[in-house]
């Protein structure tokens, strides 16, 4: 366990939510932001279904996060399957609520759909979605990057320019795809540095809630999963067996990356706050009163 003397003043964390598709998920949401807020992240993240098929309830998920617990939100943003009038008006909603920022996202193809097809008058891409945002007001823009390459892309290369494109649109900071291989991130920051880009990329963290759905994906994200992973998750016996094996591999994470200059990490927390609570502990944040962990207060 690291030692909380050594987690400096600038080290910072943010976790990501999914909206709530049931009383019973909606209780679980709320029990995750309870739990995490008093961690005083600088933001949290609530995630937008493609075409908007979550629309309404990423709404009420942020409105509730701000009301209850008082911390800054950004709101997920597609270009699937609207137009770009629909889509600034998206974000012009969520400004409306008090989430000022947006983690902005080409996203992925509707359910059923072999690839993404743009909208006839909707944004073709995330750097033009980023260049609207920027235009229209937003301030605080999010992007995705990815340390092992996104699979619809021609190339290392092509990826990284892609990224370049967004952050040179008007993004503030990208978040990376979950990773295991911390190499596999340090050398895609280089590749991102020797390309000019010199906005933060922020580490996505997944903690290993199911390892074998994890798995599957992974597989269909592009993420490489470790061989050692493998053999550690496949001779843990009970399930706080594999919750220490959990928290022990991300802490193991964040305090290699940290070492190497890293002072922000973003948590998926799949709505699940117990392991994501213990590994931001275990790296040394401490919780405090949820008034002032409201403001990021660390």
């Amino acid at each position: 366990m690291t030692d909380p003397t050594l987690a400096g003043p600038r080290q910072t964390i943010s976790f990501e939510f999914f909206p709530p598709h049931s009383p019973e998920a909606s209780l679980r949401l709320w029990r995750s932001v309870e739990r995490l807020a008093p961690l005083g992240p600088s933001f949290v993240s609530v995630t937008y279904g493609a075409g908007g098929t979550t629309r309404e309830r990423t709404m009420a998920a942020i409105l509730a996060i701000r009301d209850r617990a008082r911390l800054d939100v950004a709101g997920h943003l597609t270009c699937v399957g609207a137009s770009r009038a629909e889509t600034l008006e998206v974000a012009r909603g969520y400004a409306k609520l008090g989430a000022r920022s947006v983690v902005a996202l080409r996203g992925d193809p509707p359910k059923g759909a072999e690839r993404f097809v743009p909208h006839p008058e909707g944004f073709t891409s995330a750097a033009e979605l980023v260049a609207g945002l920027a235009a229209d007001g937003v301030q605080n823009i999010y992007v995705a990057a990815y340390p092992e390459v996104h699979p619809e892309a021609a190339s290392p290369e092509a990826d990284i320019d892609n990224l370049k494109r967004k952050l040179d649109a008007g993004a503030t900071a990208a978040l990376s795809q979950f990773f295991f291989d911390t190499e596999l991130f340090l050398r895609f920051r280089d590749r991102c540095l020797a390309a000019g880009i010199t906005a933060p990329v922020h580490p996505g963290i997944l903690p290993v809630e199911n390892f074998d759905r994890l798995v599957n994906f992974a597989g269909r994200c592009g993420a490489s999963v470790p061989e050692f992973m493998h053999r550690a998750f496949g001779n843990a016996g009970t399930a706080e067996d594999k919750a220490l094996l959990a928290t022990a591999i991300a802490t193991d994470q964040c305090d290699r990356l940290r070492t190497e200059g890293v002072e922000h990490f973003h948590f998926y927390t799949l709505n699940n706050p117990d392991l994501t609570f213990d590994i931001c502990r275990a790296i040394g944040v401490e919780a405090q009163p949820l008034s002032m962990a409201a403001h990021g207060g660390r």
